[in-house]
């Protein structure tokens, strides 16, 4: 690091599970981040100013007035633009030294898989099942660590689902690919603002802690969230042995 990045990140650099070291190798990781909305929006302001060398935001929509109520990375003179390009322009003004790569098209199963290829941590910060199974499939299928973040209404969810250890259960342990899980959107119940503040927060967190090789992950673990009550819920998740998705047996075959 040069001086202005000692200096930039010296209150981290102070915390001595993590110094010198833990920060090199934060600049020297690459965090795809799936969704520039509600989630993407505090997950990558502080992967951003925490120093991940390189950040890519994925997202196809655009900035709509109604997503100004929580989407913090856009603004309303960006009302029509698209949000991974709105998200790239507030990062690099929060972080001018790192790389942030903004990309505008759907993801699909042939081009996912060659974002997740390139990145060490993959940030799921999207808003329905069946984008979340197929990133799900993917990171476990080339190995990468998985961090998940759902709301809906008041209610917050967080995980972390790492391949990379043997006793860690993947996303479709949770919620089964051949079963039938109705979305819920925002525009249909709302969304508490703050919470997904806080849930996409913690998102970086653990992205931010994987990168350094420090702490505890949340791997075997969910985390809820009621916002109203401020109560928090962790329940400690099983590895189904016959998951179709990671078990031994079909990771072998890939």
């Amino acid at each position: 690091m040069n001086d202005e990045q000692k200096q930039r990140y010296s209150r981290h650099i102070l915390l001595h599970e993590l110094g010198h070291e833990g920060q090199e190798k934060i600049a020297s990781s690459h965090a795809l981040v799936i969704g520039a909305g509600g989630l993407g929006s505090p997950a990558s302001f502080y992967l951003a100013s925490g120093g991940f060398g390189k950040i890519t935001l994925v997202d196809n929509d655009q900035v709509e007035l109604t997503n100004l109520q929580r989407q913090i990375l856009h603004t309303t003179d960006r009302i029509g633009m698209n949000k991974a390009l709105s998200g790239k322009k507030t990062l690099e003004k929060i972080n001018p030294t790192i790389e942030i790569a903004a990309l505008t098209e759907r993801m699909d199963e042939a081009r996912l898989p060659q974002l997740v290829k390139t990145a060490d941590i993959v940030l799921d910060c999207t808003d329905n099942f069946r984008t979340r199974l197929s990133i799900n499939r993917i990171c476990m299928s080339l190995g990468k660590p998985l961090v998940s973040g759902a709301v809906v209404a008041f209610d917050g969810q967080i995980s972390v689902y790492d391949p990379r250890r043997s006793d860690s259960p993947c996303y479709a342990c949770l919620f089964p690919e051949d079963q039938h899980f109705e979305d819920i959107k925002a525009a249909q119940v709302g969304v508490f603002a703050p919470l997904v503040g806080i849930i996409g927060t913690m998102q970086a967190a653990e992205a931010l802690k994987l990168a350094a090789g420090i702490g505890q992950s949340l791997a075997g673990s969910l985390l809820l969230l009621d916002s109203l009550t401020m109560e928090w819920t962790k329940i400690r998740l099983e590895k189904n042995p016959d998951c179709p998705v990671c078990s031994k047996k079909q990771l072998s075959q890939q």
